[in-house]
């Protein structure tokens, strides 16, 4: 079957052919592309499908380099705190799913932000305890990075105060009781977290397939997901998504990263980066390397500024860091490595020349704080920096009081990086952030919330329109080593395309809000068609 695109604006981000009205598909590739007369004339045979675009505009399929889709999954089930903006506020929606809960269930919730509260802090253990007095609560900050939970959480996980607490985390004490406040910093929220029960198989596979379908929904066709930690390891992460994008026929293309314990794992299956088909594929090993600017646990080569004793969180010492390198590398793994601190990316950069390259490009996830020096080294043939630029509205203004004005004018630096030739690719982090893909563009070239009429945080570092959906697509593609079939709109790649209800190469930045998805392509088929808001792929 062909299938020919037509009446369209599509930007390829090919400067061999840098425009086109109209592209033809056959078998799930780009076969031509050109003028709507020329391609209509060529190949509009009675039995070929033709779709017309009605004069919208087009780029290559979107790409979300980093998120969660376990997450975004689970995050469905569990209370949504992201639009909380007061201690009281976060109190009452807990009273109200707890005063509905039987005693002894667990209460989720994800996506508090205390900097967002006008009034307040954050809630004590003891206002947990009186909101919830039967009921466990475990709630996961915005980044990920902190969790906040009651007593009876600490209860079941056998809390005491000799208790052995996984290396990089932290069980934060009152100054003055020595008894804990309900926060729990990195790796010390599993302590919590392994007692809470798994879901069974099918209601993860079902959640996650609502996930799948709202990202082709937001436009993407590509992500890059690490999820082992929320879906059961490796062999039942890796059957989820085979069934649902090899068996089901959902349309989304999925890269997995494996989270560094299951490298063993990977091995003895005999999988590698690049493993699977177009659909499904195993991507780099994921480490973590620090924390966050939020919960002041990001690694910093000088003390925080609002807290000066304080230089954040090395998750693990060189001599770990090296052990898990080399078990990544005797697998013939990439490595992509959670970086925001300075300190942090410079240890990894350090670690990584100990090391040989492998046939796939490594990447630093975040690289939120870079200092010139750093900007320099990351200009290499085989790293690409992961970039979040929705960041900057979840983390200005209140990051330059944290590490202060002029480390700041070093956070987020996009533009520098592209300009420096760093390789860059754009992604969400969801649900840390938003999932949609043209809030993050919008972020990329406004450095500023929607809401907010400023010129910007530091706006020498905006994107113009062209860099940012760049990032977001052929910068997709090179953070997998795909960019010989994806990325572009180009003869012989995969016909994967986004359809936009306005042009956003000709429109001023802030209408990148009010432009929808009208369509998602994806191996040549729609997956998504706005308007009775339809998924349809089955491919």
């Amino acid at each position: 079957m062909t299938t020919i695109f037509t009446n369209g604006r599509f930007y390829t981000f090919d400067s061999s052919q840098p425009m086109a009205e109209s592209v033809v598909v056959r078998d799930g590739r780009i076969v031509d592309l050109g003028s709507h007369r020329e391609m209509l004339l060529q190949w509009g045979r009675p039995e070929a499908n033709v779709r017309d675009l009605d004069g919208k505009m087009v780029t290559p399929g979107l790409i979300d380099s980093h998120l969660h889709l376990s997450s975004i999954a689970t995050k469905m089930l569990s209370m949504d705190l992201g639009n909380i903006t007061s201690k009281d506020g976060m109190l009452q929606m807990i009273k109200e799913r707890a005063d509905q809960t039987p005693a002894g269930e667990w209460l989720q919730g994800r996506g508090w932000d205390e900097n967002r509260f006008v009034e307040g802090g954050l809630p004590s253990i003891e206002e947990l305890d009186h909101v919830s007095p039967h009921c466990p609560v475990l709630l996961t900050r915005v980044c990920g990075h902190v969790v906040l939970v009651n007593s009876k959480a600490l209860e079941i996980a056998g809390y005491s105060a000799d208790m052995d607490i996984p290396a990089g985390g932290t069980v934060v004490l009152d100054p003055q009781t020595q008894k804990p406040t309900g926060l729990l910093l990195e790796t010390a929220s599993n302590i919590v977290q392994r007692h809470i029960p798994e879901l069974t198989y099918e209601q993860l596979k079902q959640v996650l397939k609502q996930a799948i379908q709202l990202a082709m929904q937001c436009g993407l066709t590509s992500v890059h997901t690490e999820d082992l930690r929320g879906l059961g390891g490796l062999d039942q992460t890796w059957k989820l998504y085979d069934e649902l994008l090899n068996g089901e026929g959902l349309g989304l293309r999925c890269n997995l990263l494996i989270y560094y314990p299951h490298v063993k794992r990977l091995v003895e299956r005999g999988m590698y980066a690049g493993y699977g088909n177009e659909k499904l594929q195993i991507g780099a090993v994921k480490i973590f390397a620090d924390g966050s600017f939020g919960g002041r646990t990001a690694y910093l080569s000088v003390p925080y500024t609002d807290d000066p004793g304080n230089v954040g969180s090395e998750i693990h010492d060189e001599e770990t860091l090296y052990q898990l390198f080399k078990k990544a590398r005797d697998a013939k793994m990439p490595i992509a490595v959670h970086t925001i601190g300075d300190q942090a990316l410079e240890n990894v950069l350090d670690m990584l020349d100990k090391f040989p390259t492998v046939a796939y490009r490594d990447r630093m996830i975040h690289t939120s704080l870079l200092r010139p020096d750093l900007l320099e080294r990351l200009k290499s043939p085989s790293i690409v920096a992961d970039i979040q630029p929705r960041f900057v509205v979840g983390d200005f203004p209140w990051v330059a009081e944290r590490i202060g004005e002029t480390r700041a004018q070093q956070a987020y630096i996009w533009k520098s990086m592209l300009n420096a030739g760093i390789m860059c690719a754009g992604g969400s982090d969801a649900p840390v952030e938003p999932l949609e893909p043209l809030l993050g563009i919008h972020a990329a070239v406004s450095r500023r919330a929607p809401e907010d009429r400023h010129e910007g945080y530091y706006p020498g570092e905006n994107l113009t329109m062209e860099e940012a959906l760049r990032i977001f697509t052929y910068g997709g593609a090179l953070a997998t080593n795909e960019e010989a079939v994806k990325g572009t709109i180009s003869r012989g790649k995969y016909a994967d395309m986004t359809v936009y209800s306005k042009d956003l190469l000709q429109v001023e930045s802030d209408e990148v809000l009010s432009t929808n998805i009208e369509m998602t392509v994806i191996n040549g088929e729609v997956c998504y068609e706005r308007g009775g808001n339809k998924n349809l792929c089955e491919i």
